[in-house]
C-alpha cells in the first residue's frame, strides 16, 4: 500500500507539473487568439471570456493592407530556401560522411565552430556582400543568406545520421555497378526520410519567422515579409492596432501548425536519429 501511495503521489506531482507547464505555454497563445477576435484596437481591453467576437481585423488585413503580398513573399522565400538549403545540406553531409579528402577534418571543425556564432554577428559583412552583388532588396539575396547560414548546423546533424547507416549497403550497390550519385539518390535518400523531413521543415520555418535579416536586406514595400510588414504596421501607426497585429500573428502560425501536425512522426524520428547517431 505504501508503494502504491508513493507511486500515486509521484504521478500526481508529475501530472501537476505538466498541467502547469501546459497552462503557461498555452495561455499566451489563447490570449493572442482572443485578442485577434476582439472588436477593439487594444489588447488591454481583451478579457479571457469576451462576449463579442469579430473577424473585422482579419478582413482589414486583406482589404486595407498588403498582408496578402507579405504572405506570398514569405512563402516564396521559405519554400525556395527549404529546397536549396536541404539540397546543400544533404550533399555536403554525404560528402563529409562517406569520402576522405584533404581538408575534411578542417572543414568539419570549421562547421562546428560556425555553429557557435549567431547569424546577426555577420550582418555588416552580409550587407556589404549583397550590396556588391546588387542583391539588396532582393528575395534571391535573402534566400542565399538563409541557405548558406543553415549549412553548418544541418550538415553536422545529417552527417551524424549518415555515419550511423551501414556501409554494407553501399558496398553491395557498388559491386552491382552503382555510382556515387545512384547510391545517394536511390539508397541513402529513401533510408533518410526522417532526417530529410526534419531538415526541410526547419529550413522552412527559419525564414518564415525571421525578422532581423529580412529587415536588413529588404527595403521596398513590394518585397517585405510578414515579420517586417507586421512590425512596421504596428510601429508606424502609433501603437494603436495591436489586435490587428494579433490577427496577423495568428495567420502566420497556421502553416507551421499544419506542418507539425502532418509531419509530427518523421520530425520526431529525424531529431532523435540525428542526435543519437552522431
Amino acid at each position: 500500500m505504501n508503494k502504491k501511495k508513493r507511486n500515486l503521489k509521484r504521478l500526481s506531482i508529475i501530472y501537476g507539473i505538466l498541467v502547469l507547464t501546459s497552462i503557461f505555454i498555452l495561455f499566451p497563445v489563447y490570449f493572442v487568439i482572443i485578442g485577434s477576435l476582439n472588436p477593439g484596437n487594444t489588447l488591454h481591453a481583451t478579457s479571457l471570456f469576451p462576449n463579442n467576437l469579430s473577424l473585422r481585423h482579419f478582413s482589414y488585413l486583406f482589404t486595407e493592407t498588403d498582408y496578402a503580398r507579405w504572405y506570398l513573399n514569405t512563402l516564396k522565400i521559405a519554400f525556395w530556401n527549404m529546397i536549396i538549403s536541404t539540397f546543400l545540406i544533404l550533399t555536403s553531409a554525404y560528402a563529409f560522411s562517406r569520402f576522405r579528402f584533404t581538408g575534411r577534418r578542417a572543414g568539419l571543425m570549421t562547421i562546428l565552430v560556425l555553429q557557435m556564432f549567431p547569424s546577426f554577428m555577420a550582418m555588416i559583412a552580409i550587407y556589404i556582400l549583397l550590396l556588391q552583388m546588387n542583391l539588396l532588396d532582393n528575395h534571391l539575396g535573402l534566400i542565399l543568406v538563409y541557405a548558406g547560414g543553415s549549412i553548418p548546423f544541418g550538415a553536422w546533424l545529417v552527417k551524424g545520421y549518415f555515419d550511423g547507416m551501414p556501409r554494407s549497403l553501399e558496398e553491395a550497390a557498388t559491386i552491382d555497378g552503382a555510382g556515387h550519385l545512384t547510391i545517394f539518390w536511390k539508397i541513402m535518400m529513401p533510408l533518410s526520410i526522417p532526417i530529410v523531413v526534419f531538415i526541410a521543415v526547419t529550413n522552412f520555418i527559419g525564414p518564415w519567422m525571421d525578422f532581423i535579416l529580412a529587415r536588413l536586406v529588404l527595403r521596398s514595400d513590394n518585397n517585405k515579409t510578414l515579420a517586417v510588414g507586421l512590425f512596421e504596421m504596428v510601429t508606424g501607426r502609433g501603437n494603436t492596432e495591436f489586435t490587428t497585429f494579433a490577427a496577423g500573428a495568428v495567420l502566420v502560425a497556421i502553416p507551421i501548425t499544419i506542418l507539425f501536425m502532418l509531419l509530427q512522426k518523421p520530425l520526431t524520428e529525424g531529431l532523435r536519429a540525428g542526435a543519437n547517431k552522431g
